[in-house]
């Protein structure tokens, strides 16, 4: 993999040894998830799984911002045949299929989408102001890449439900406390880059098969909660109360919501 190489959304780098850093680079719009920039996270990885040379990735929004969503604009006028479909739900697939130890460096928003990929990597690390949550049915919506579930396995359901039904968020300590991050710390980019060079110093093999074992043991019961999730997600998208959520959102008001 090239040492250092720009993408439209994505910057790339070898910061160290073994070390991958992917850093996501839509700051103007708080590195909101739209296709483009998932389609260039999963060509990276897909390059990535075969490449020797890496041995651990690290995903972050750099400094300011993890990412704050999926992209609204983009996803405003999709039908559900379309969410149903949509190339978004390959890429995804990738990112959680990738086979190498994968860290999340998550400084300021992680909301929704973001917080569903940062909820995809093996390790997270927390900035002190770190702010996490699925704030999707202010939308008329529920998360739909796969954060009902995985929220639910990171902090039971007693925690997952009140974040996903109000859509308030947790500070990066809540984070911590309730089990969805691995650790808090003052400097989350810096602690990240320290433990992927610990990780990709250890055995490629007994990394994969160790992060395989991990992964089966925390999502083996949870194929079905995926499919009934994202067939739940794309039938809202033929509901007036979405279509309210997305205008109000955009155009900065208050949703009323009226439940058809």
């Amino acid at each position: 993999m090239a040492k250092s190489q720009t993408f439209q959304d994505l910057l790339i780098d070898t910061p160290c040894e073994g070390v991958l850093r992917i850093t996501l680079n839509r700051p103007d719009a708080r590195n909101a998830l739209r296709t483009q920039l998932l389609g260039e996270l999963r060509d990276v990885l897909m390059e990535a799984v075969t490449d020797e040379s890496v041995r651990c990735a690290i995903i972050t929004g750099g400094p300011k911002v993890f990412a704050a969503g999926a992209d609204i604009r983009e996803m405003a006028d999709k039908t559900p045949v379309e969410a149903m479909t949509d190339s978004r739900q390959a890429c995804w697939q990738v990112i959680q299929d990738f086979p190498k130890p994968l860290i999340a460096a998550v400084d300021g928003y992680c909301l929704g989408g973001g917080n569903e990929l940062a909820m995809m990597c093996d390790v997270i690390v927390a900035g002190a102001g770190a702010t996490f949550g699925q704030p999707e049915i202010k939308l008329g919506m529920i998360p739909g890449a796969g954060g009902t579930q995985r929220l639910t396995a990171a902090v039971g359901k007693a925690r997952a439900m009140k974040a996903i039904l109000t859509g308030e968020f947790m500070s990066a300590q809540e984070a911590f406390e309730a089990g969805l991050v691995s650790e808090v710390s003052e400097n989350a980019q810096e602690r990240a880059l320290d433990l992927a060079k610990i990780i990709a110093a250890k055995s490629p093999i007994a990394l994969r098969l160790a992060k395989e074992a991990v992964r089966r043991a925390a999502e083996g019961g949870l194929a079905g909660g995926f499919a009934l999730e994202r067939k739940s997600a794309a039938l809202l998208f033929a509901t007036e109360d979405r279509k309210e959520g997305i205008s109000a959102f955009l155009e900065k008001r208050e949703p009323k919501f009226k439940g058809r």
